[in-house]
C-alpha cells in the first residue's frame, strides 16, 4: 500500500507535470503564431493541409523551433526545474548533455478527458528526419494505452451520435472535425488496447472503424476489432478507395459527400471480414474451410448470445453453409477455449 506521504508526493509530481506541460503547449502555440520560423514552416504546413485558423486553435496546435534548447532555455528563465521538464518528456538528458526532445516539428498536444495537456505528438517537416512522428514518452500523467487522440474534443459528440469513428492519424481527426464530424478519435499509430476500448465504451457502444485504402493496414487493424467485439461493442467498418485515407478523401470530395459515403459504406465488421477472406480464398475448399473457422472465431468473441446467432444467420448465406453447422462449430470452439482456460 502507498502511504499517505507517497500519495501526496505523487499528486504533487502530477500537478507539477500538468503545469509544465500546459506551459509547453502555450509556448509551442505562441511560436506557431508569432515566431518567423513558426509562421513560415509550421503554419505553412497546416495551411497546406487545409486546416483553418479555428481548428488550429481548437486542437492547440503548435511548433517547436529547430534548435537544441528553445524550450529548455525559455522554461529555465521561467524557473521551471530541469528534472520536472525531463519527467514530462520535454527535455532529454544524456550524460552531461541536456536538450529539447522536440525540435523543428509541428506539435499536436495530447489531452486527457478533462482537457489537460499530458503529452505531445510531433511531426517532422524535414525530409530526412527520422522518425516522422515522435511521441512523448510515458510519464506519471501520460499512459499511451489508455489515451485516444481527440477524445477530449470528441466525447460529447460521441455520446450525442452514439457512435465513435476510429481513425489512424492526428490529421484524420482534425480534418474530420473541420468537416463537421466531431465524434472521431485516433489510436495514434499504436494498435488498439483494452484500455482504449474501455474508454470508448464509456461514451458509446458503437464503433465505426475508418480504414485507409491499403490492404496491408487492414489485416493489422482486423486484430484490434476482435478485442472490441469481446468488450460487447458493435463494430462497423468503412474502407476508402485505394490510396485514400479519411483526411485525403474528405478534402477531395468535401464534407457533404464524405458524410454520405460514411452512411452508405458502413458495413458490419463480421460480414466485411467474411467477404474479404472469401475473396482471398477463391475456389480452394481448404482455404474456404479456414475462412469459415476464422469467421466463427470472431463471432464467438461476442459475449451476447442473441447477437451471435444473428451473425451466424447472416454469415450462413454469405458462406453458403447452414446456420446450424456454424453455431455447432462455434460452440465447439467456445468449449475448447473454456477447457484451455481451466487448464491454465
Amino acid at each position: 500500500e502507498a502511504s499517505g506521504e507517497d500519495f501526496e508526493e505523487q499528486q504533487t509530481l502530477k500537478d507539477s507535470l500538468y503545469i509544465v506541460l500546459n506551459f509547453a503547449s502555450k509556448y509551442y502555440q505562441h511560436l506557431l503564431h508569432t515566431h518567423e520560423e513558426g509562421k513560415s514552416i509550421g503554419l505553412g504546413y497546416f495551411r497546406e493541409r487545409g486546416f483553418q485558423p479555428h481548428i488550429v486553435k481548437k486542437f492547440e496546435l503548435g511548433y517547436s523551433l529547430n534548435k537544441w534548447d528553445g524550450l529548455k532555455s525559455w522554461a529555465t528563465k521561467q524557473q521551471y526545474q530541469e528534472d520536472i521538464l525531463e519527467a514530462a518528456g520535454l527535455i532529454v538528458k544524456k550524460e552531461e548533455k541536456c536538450y529539447d526532445r522536440f525540435r523543428g516539428r509541428v506539435m499536436f498536444p495530447i489531452h486527457n478527458l478533462s482537457g489537460k495537456t499530458i503529452g505531445f505528438g510531433a511531426r517532422t517537416l524535414k525530409k530526412d528526419d527520422k522518425p516522422k512522428y515522435l511521441n512523448s514518452p510515458e510519464s506519471e500523467v501520460y499512459h499511451k494505452s489508455d489515451i485516444l487522440y481527440g477524445l477530449f474534443q470528441a466525447k460529447s459528440a460521441i455520446r450525442l451520435q452514439d457512435n465513435c469513428y476510429l481513425v489512424e492519424g492526428y490529421t484524420d481527426v482534425i480534418s474530420l472535425h473541420q468537416a463537421g464530424i466531431e465524434n472521431v478519435v485516433a489510436s495514434s499509430g499504436t494498435s488498439l488496447t483494452d484500455g482504449q476500448i474501455k474508454v470508448i465504451g464509456r461514451f458509446s457502444k458503437n464503433v465505426t472503424m475508418l480504414f485507409d485504402g491499403d490492404k496491408a493496414g487492414l489485416s493489422a487493424s482486423m486484430r484490434g476489432v476482435d478485442m472490441i467485439l469481446e468488450k460487447n461493442l458493435d463494430v462497423k467498418v468503412v474502407t476508402f478507395p485505394e490510396g485514400e485515407d479519411p483526411d485525403s478523401y474528405v478534402n477531395k470530395v468535401g464534407p457533404a459527400a464524405f458524410k454520405e459515403y460514411l452512411k452508405e459504406k458502413a458495413r458490419d465488421f463480421i460480414l466485411f471480414k467474411a467477404e474479404i477472406a472469401l475473396s482471398g480464398a477463391g475456389n480452394d475448399p481448404v482455404a474456404k474451410a479456414n475462412v469459415i473457422r476464422e469467421i466463427i472465431s470472431s463471432i464467438i468473441k461476442i459475449p451476447d448470445s442473441i447477437k451471435r446467432s444473428v451473425f451466424y444467420r447472416s454469415c450462413s448465406e454469405l458462406l453458403s453453409i447452414s446456420e446450424e453447422t456454424l453455431s455447432r462449430e462455434g460452440d465447439k470452439l467456445l468449449l475448447e477455449q473454456q477447457r484451455k482456460e481451466q487448464r491454465r
